[in-house]
């Protein structure tokens, strides 16, 4: 599934290729978004020909919730449902029923919780989450982890890895034993844990490899850790897993996080970020990024930067954008959103181009940090 195409030589960054029935990916890649089957404020449309988006991301807990499992099948699976012809993957729903500390109890037969819409009970098993997302048709999905709080003992990241050891077990077993619905291929992701310490990370990145998962994700960081401990063990987890497998680093995160990951090995990310901080006017950009509401931008009669291919930056004022987001107009949040995820893209292609000529290294750090800069 994942062709490795070339290694920097002085950073773990690569170039790769990963193939579905959907489509190519090149990696490194940032995915999109899309938790109810639509990424807010954004077409479909949009997201192949502006953003030029190779793959999205759908939320199995938000799914299997609303509209279910048997409007989705009947509707032919994702893609289907929501016109979507490029290549998706689902995550598990696991770190979903992990933020829902206060209403769900984990066994070693699952996950119970409650609906966050309506407190209907419900039960996520590493069987279970298999089939719901062969239902979704996804081309990538995630097997049933837990996801344990920052900071947390030593204890309880231990048992929690080995309790996402057990799942991940049963859950490769469930989907080597099922076959997908939709008449194309479908792969699956195992998922390292360990928290924030390096046996426990190292261990699991041994143990997940051992599985054979199609590709390998790293789970349990972005989760409140300090951005350097998150490096660290994103840098340690990238040491012991296979060369021939695509990374995936979850729910991560700004510009400067995708280059600092991408240095250490990382192939895939994705993350709300950029649609949830554009709906509230921050605006990313190559020189740093803006918060269009504030007072500075209600008299500037020029575009952001005329030469960046978003609606935003080529066909208006920053006066207009401010003027819209000061009137909670929904067209602000459109076209923030659209020019921000368009950004990270274009950021990728960047690095991808950096990453074949050989100077990304020389290039990244200085990058992020003036990403990272508020305008």
């Amino acid at each position: 599934m994942f062709e490795l195409k070339k290694t920097a030589a002085s950073t773990k960054a690569r170039l790769g290729t990963l193939t579905t029935d959907h489509g190519e990916i090149s990696t490194p890649i940032f995915m999109p978004v899309g938790t109810l089957a639509s990424v807010k404020a954004v077409k479909q449309d949009d997201l192949k020909e502006k953003i030029k988006a190779q793959i999205i991301l759908g939320n199995t807990y938000h799914l299997y919730l609303r509209p279910g499992c048997d409007i989705m099948e009947s509707a032919g699976g994702l893609h289907s449902f929501m016109s979507w012809d490029r290549p998706i993957l689902t995550d598990s729903g696991g770190y979903q029923v992990f933020s829902l500390s206060d209403n769900r109890e984990l066994t070693e037969e699952g996950a119970e919780f409650k609906s966050h819409l309506d407190g209907s009970k419900h039960m996520f098993t590493p069987e279970n989450v298999v089939d719901i997302q062969r239902t979704l048709g996804s081309d990538i999905m995630m097997v049933l982890d837990e996801c344990p709080p920052y900071p947390c003992s030593y204890e309880y990241a231990k048992e929690s890895m080995e309790l996402t050891h057990r799942w991940e077990k049963r859950g490769r077993e469930a989907f080597l034993n099922t076959e997908p619905k939709y008449g194309h291929k479908q792969a699956q992701f195992g998922i390292v844990q360990g928290g924030t310490f390096e046996d426990l990370r190292i261990e699991s990145s041994k143990r997940v490899a051992d599985m054979d998962f199609e590709g390998i994700a790293i789970g349990g960081l972005s989760v409140g850790e300090p951005t350097d401990l998150m490096y660290e063990m994103t840098d340690l987890n990238t040491d012991y897993l296979p060369e021939n497998k695509a990374r995936y680093l979850m729910g991560v995160g700004k510009p400067a996080n995708l280059l600092h990951c991408i240095a250490r090995g990382i192939d895939m990310f994705d993350c709300v970020l950029p649609t949830r901080n554009a709906r509230n006017g921050q605006i990313f950009t190559d020189n740093g990024y803006i918060n269009i509401s504030n007072a500075k931008w209600k008299n500037h009669n020029q575009p952001l930067d005329p030469a960046f291919p978003s609606d935003l930056c080529s066909k208006y004022k920053m006066s207009y954008i401010h003027h819209l987001f000061r009137n909670n107009e929904l067209l602000g949040l459109e076209l923030a959103s659209l020019h921000n995820l368009t950004f990270y893209l274009s950021l990728m292609d960047e690095v991808k181009e950096r990453i074949a000529n050989d100077t990304f290294h020389n290039w990244y750090k200085e990058k992020a940090e003036v990403l990272d800069t508020k305008i």
